[in-house]
């Protein structure tokens, strides 16, 4: 195990040359993103799950039942152990031949097989009041986090020049703001881990699961080698269009139609724009600035010195446009 632990964190695959782990431990002068920091996130994420129901039960569904949003769910399907038993054990779908079998066994027409069998399906699928007070506490998240990151990135330099996600790193001090940006927003993915397996399963839960796998993993591994700069930026871009979506789907529940169209034209505008638009630009400016990392590397090997990107001397940071 611990072969192939040290396997993968290679420091030659993760850290430039001449960096090691050790480097990258806390001093008195500065302190570093460390691995175990990410330990945090878990009783964290227990919190904000309890906070989700907290909000849900008192927050979220007085708004919906004050837009009359109602919490009656389809209708039920009449008790049947027999149907029950192939509805939980066998299929959800049974087909021709199985109904046929069902048909007789319970001397039920197979049309009434077929209505129960729907039935039982929608049992499964959430209220609109449950799906409205989901929408309410991720639109109350996202547009607390997207906030949060666009007041902590305006005081940031990176954010007016990419450049500056590269200067002397890995050698980059973690400041407090970053690593509650950071942590708080791996603790929200990890709650939506937990959640998928206590909530109504619905069709897409494969995909939610394999994109918060995959988010865990992004922000977890750029946060141990130190590219939480650019992870910044990176979160802020995608964290800005997932408030609007959410909102658009609460004003499709409340029946608000021409809410719900302008919000989703107004979320597709500022996807596009930002997921399309921005981040390409910038992922092609911070690909060119590791190139010319890699052409250092090889040019510096025989001289045993660490190719990083020097800050030149500067003045105050001033915010009037972007890179």
């Amino acid at each position: 195990m611990a072969g192939i632990l040290a396997w993968f964190w290679n420091e030659r695959f993760w850290l430039p040359h001449n960096v090691t782990w050790a480097d990258l431990k806390n001093t008195e002068e500065a302190t570093f993103p460390q691995a175990e920091d990410l330990y945090l996130a878990f009783p964290l994420a227990f919190c904000i799950f309890m906070v989700r129901l907290i909000f849900e039960r008192f927050v979220a569904k007085p708004c919906a039942i004050a837009l009359n949003i109602q919490a009656n769910g389809p209708q039920i399907a009449p008790p049947n152990a027999i149907l029950e038993k192939v509805f939980t054990a066998i299929t959800k779908h049974p087909d021709e031949k199985r109904l046929e079998g069902l048909s007789k066994q319970l001397d039920w027409d197979v049309r009434s097989i077929q209505r129960w069998f729907q039935q039982r399906r929608n049992q499964e699928k959430p209220s609109t009041l449950t799906r409205f007070c989901e929408s309410m506490w991720r639109f109350s998240f996202f547009l607390y986090i997207f906030t949060y990151g666009v007041r902590f990135l305006k005081k940031t330099p990176w954010l007016w020049d990419t450049r500056h996600c590269w200067y002397n790193y890995p050698y980059q001090p973690l400041t407090t703001d970053l690593h509650y940006y950071y942590i708080l927003e791996l603790s929200f993915y990890w709650s939506l881990m937990f959640s998928q397996f206590t909530d109504i399963k619905r069709k897409d839960f494969g995909a939610m699961f394999l994109h918060h796998l995959v988010a865990i993993a992004l922000i977890t591994f750029s946060y141990v080698n130190n590219m939480a700069r650019v992870g910044t930026l990176i979160l802020c871009l995608h964290d800005s269009s997932d408030a609007l979506l959410e909102a658009a789907k609460m004003a499709n529940y409340a029946k608000f139609q021409k809410m719900c169209d302008l919000l989703f034209v107004m979320f597709a505008t500022v996807f596009i724009t930002m997921r399309l638009g921005i981040f390409p630009l910038w992922c092609l400016r911070m690909i060119e600035v590791i190139l010319s990392l890699a052409q250092m590397r090889r040019t510096q090997n025989l001289q045993g010195r660490t190719p990083t990107l020097r800050q030149p001397p500067m003045g105050p940071v001033e915010p009037t446009g972007t890179s």
